[in-house]
């Protein structure tokens, strides 16, 4: 049966590659049952300024890295992500998270993250495990464990808000570059999202540990550990829906 793709489905958003098998799925979809460990950590203040782009600020020497088992995911299917965030302000517009890395186990994941968010996402393998009473969180790149976390298993009950309280990670801000085919830009921008309709099941905090191994390709440990905080484990679902531009870095050039 003979079809034909129309400039007018081409300019609407939603629009993706290839056109018989679109990779990134459209706005809204669903995360469903999914189990997340947290691990927070303090760091070198330099170390945050170093990777935060202008005109971003820190909002404090606090590291958090979620490493999520996503169950049951709409488009993508089960899978596992990590994404280390930092408390970040743009200054009279908006306070939230931003993300220097992210790693996951799902090539849709890593394309929608890059071609919508501009998340400087990379293939990966976060592992979220139970051995006995430790809950063990790691993240593996090119055979190298670049994250090994470890909390107690479920022995304080919380609330998701306490962790909100270091600062507000369910609002992310991303760094977003694309360039033309012949090199110049064409995007530079600051994105923002937040999470939809969160549903939190169930929440536990306590004590964490984090290492961090180096690897020139997944280079988490310029985020030194200087102290260890509390950890939590929770699970919940939630919805992604579309984000919006804070800064435009190319408006007016």
């Amino acid at each position: 049966m003979a079809w034909k793709t129309k400039r007018s489905d081409i300019i609407k958003g939603g629009f993706s590659t290839p056109l018989d098998a679109p990779m990134i799925p459209s706005f809204p979809f669903s995360f469903r049952d999914c189990s997340i460990l947290t691990l927070v950590y303090r760091t070198d203040e330099s170390a945050i300024r170093a990777l935060l782009p202008e005109p971003l600020v820190p909002t404090g020497d606090e590291v958090m890295i979620h490493i999520y088992q996503m169950n049951d995911t709409s488009w993508i299917g089960p899978y596992n992500e990590a994404n280390v965030m930092l408390g970040a302000e743009l200054p009279g517009e908006a306070v939230g998270s931003y993300s220097p890395y992210l790693f996951l186990s799902s090539d849709i994941g890593v394309a929608h993250g890059r071609e919508i968010h501009g998340q400087p996402k990379k293939l990966g393998n976060p592992r979220v495990e139970f051995r006995g009473d430790l809950i063990v969180g790691s993240v593996e790149r090119n055979g190298i464990d670049v994250v090994t976390g470890t909390m107690p298993y479920k022995q304080q009950p919380a609330d998701l808000g306490e962790l909100a309280q270091i600062f507000p990670f369910a609002t992310n801000i991303n760094l977003k570059a694309v360039d033309h085919i012949d090199g110049s830009p064409a995007i530079r921008q600051l994105t923002s999202r937040s999470l939809a309709d969160v549903k939190v099941t169930e929440c536990w905090r306590g004590p964490n540990t984090v290492e961090l191994r180096p690897n020139a390709q997944a280079p988490v440990h310029r985020l030194p550990v200087r102290e260890m905080l509390d950890g939590f484990f929770w699970a919940a679902e939630f919805t992604l829906v579309p984000g919006k531009v804070l800064l435009d870095y190319l408006k007016g050039e």
